[in-house]
């Protein structure tokens, strides 16, 4: 019994541990221990129907067993562990790299979990270094690949367009490459754990710096933009800007109250866009600021304005309001 539960444990938990510190180090905490859980679960239920149909496969064909786990297992296994991370990519539930990173890790572990209890039951027991080896190893190469694939695909996406979704194929194939590789077993498997294990950190730590950079400069240079159009705005010297020029511009074509929608719709915009930079550096200091219900009465107004504008109205306004996809996402974070 003492035997087994070593066995567990040197096979599951080293991919929680890299799990908790990938968050731990995550400044901003953006990804909360609530969607963590989810994600795990998804990744578990990933892992059964993964099983399914490799047992299913194998079972009705001729395939040798080493070739399926060289060339198809990764294909299958990293297609159910892409689906979540596409499906919250698509949704734009993921704001940054750093984020992309732990929901693949996240993904990664349940699947990880699930496995190695899979093999602990079903095989014949085996020396304690092979169960060390599948939890610093396998485990780890699950995470790892899930996470690099969701770090590359939310790259591209905010490189390219979110309309573009043919580019999240090339972080879906690198991931498949990775296994694939894994599973060939060129070298020793105590190399290849130590390897990977000597790797991943290096390559989540870039990441990590990388959007974390990236994160900051957004926050600064889009707080300072954010807050001096709407001084413009509060000040009445709105028409001495671009935007006031451009209103100015499409007023032929608009009523006067619709312009003034158009206004009122850009302001509290501005002034829930400042709030949620604002959370966010406050959370990086270790606060944690409580949405008020002004900030609910803005978002029914701002939800009020854009039914009244209408979808000419909304494309008119469009150019005047910075929605990339942090942007957009900030709002989610705040809603």
């Amino acid at each position: 019994m003492l035997t087994t539960l070593i066995e567990i444990a040197v096979s599951i938990v080293p991919v929680f541990i890299f799990l908790g510190m990938l968050v731990i180090l995550d400044s901003f905490k953006l990804v909360k221990w609530r969607d963590i859980l989810i994600t795990i679960f998804i990744g578990c239920l990933a892992a059964l129907v993964s099983l399914g149909i490799n047992l299913f496969i194998l079972a009705k064909s001729d395939i040798e067993q080493i070739a399926y786990v060289r060339y198809i297992a990764p294909v299958v296994e990293e297609s159910t562990k892409a689906l979540y991370i596409f499906y919250l990519l698509r949704r734009r539930k993921i704001g940054f790299m750093i984020d992309a990173a732990i929901y693949g890790f996240a993904v990664g572990a349940g699947f990880a979990f699930i496995e190695n209890l899979y093999y602990l039951q079903s095989l014949e027991h085996h020396k304690l270094i092979v169960w060390i080896i599948r939890g610093l190893g396998t485990a780890v190469m699950h995470g790892g690949t899930t996470a690099i694939l969701a770090i590359i695909s939310k790259n591209m996406l905010d490189r390219h367009g979110y309309e573009n979704v043919k580019i999240l194929i090339h972080g879906f194939i690198i991931a498949i490459f990775i296994h694939s590789f894994f599973n060939h077993f060129f070298f020793r498997p105590i190399i290849m754990t130590l390897g990977q294990l000597i790797l991943l950190p290096v390559v989540v730590g870039v990441v990590f710096m990388r959007s974390e950079r990236h994160l900051r400069t957004w926050l600064e240079v889009g707080l300072d933009t954010d807050v001096t159009i709407l001084e413009y705005i509060k000040s009445g010297t709105l028409s001495e800007t671009k935007i006031g020029i451009y209103l100015q511009t499409i007023m032929d074509q608009f009523p006067g109250e619709t312009i003034a929608d158009m206004i009122c719709y850009l302001q509290i915009y501005l002034e829930l866009s400042i709030c949620a930079k604002g959370a966010l550096l406050m959370q990086e200091s270790g606060f944690n600021i409580p949405v008020g219900d002004d900030i609910k009465e803005k978002f029914t107004e701002l939800s009020y304005l854009e039914k009244s504008l209408g979808q000419t109205g909304k494309l008119a306004i469009a150019p005047l309001i910075q929605k990339s996809d942090s942007d957009l996402w900030q709002l989610k974070l705040l809603s």
